[in-house]
């Protein structure tokens, strides 16, 4: 089987790094096709009215000079030999949770993208608490634990999943994964005036209201939810 690897935190990421080295568990062949920097929060946006330039990295490795949704686009028009079995997307270095994440997230359109086409796709992404390391070494473990549950499913055209791991402090306890709906409820939104034409966006993530069950209420609570979504 084949898997197309993508982010939106760039190509040198240390998320997507730990995601290749789970993909290959999982598939014969592992391509990169990831963004040669940063374009997080930048939803499904794509490039059509200038030139897209690729750096080829490895054999089967390519930097973008373009979004998310371009990488997968590129990928499978121009880069890959054949049509992956999956996208995956991540280990995004922050949460994607709700639907109101779902639209702005890069890390998510990688997937989407793939999914108009019919293909499997995750995106795979990391609650950060403030002060608190990130340990790639269990998120890897839990990114499993999480695949290994639905990766034999079928899905239909457009369907994909999304994945998000908790960030708890060493000792407590391991997070379990649980099958959950999107929460609805959207970010609290809040800018403070910092002069007389700026704006600075003070809106808390943590804080964010949340339903019993949701995304949301799982991942903050320290479990992996794992939602099957659409376009």
């Amino acid at each position: 089987m084949i898997a197309l690897l993508t982010n939106d935190d760039g190509i040198e990421a240390d998320g997507l790094k730990a995601l290749e080295e789970i993909a290959a568990d999982y598939f014969e062949s592992v391509w990169l096709v990831a963004p040669a920097d940063q374009m997080s929060q930048i939803g499904h946006r794509v490039t059509t009215d200038a030139p897209i330039r690729i750096e080829q990295k490895g054999e089967r490795s390519f930097a973008v000079h373009g979004t998310p949704a371009d990488c997968t686009r590129v990928a499978l028009a121009h880069l890959l030999p054949e049509r992956p079995d999956w996208i995956l997307s991540g280990i995004n270095h922050g949460g994607n949770l709700g639907k109101h994440d779902f639209v702005i997230s890069g890390t998510v359109a990688a997937v989407r993208e793939g999914a108009f086409a019919g293909i499997k796709g995750a995106a795979f992404s990391h609650f950060m608490k403030r002060g608190l390391k990130l340990d790639w070494e269990r998120a890897s473990q839990w990114v499993k634990a999480a695949f290994d549950t639905f990766i034999e499913e079928e899905t239909e055209r457009g369907e994909f999943w999304t994945v998000n791991l908790p960030h708890p402090a060493p000792g407590e306890p391991e997070p379990k994964v649980v099958r959950c709906e999107q929460e609805e409820y959207p970010l609290l939104v809040a800018y403070e005036q910092v002069s007389d034409k700026e704006l600075v966006y003070v809106g808390n993530y943590h804080e964010r209201p949340r339903r019993e069950g949701n995304d949301v209420d799982v991942c903050f609570g320290g479990d992996i939810s794992v939602s099957l979504v659409t376009v």
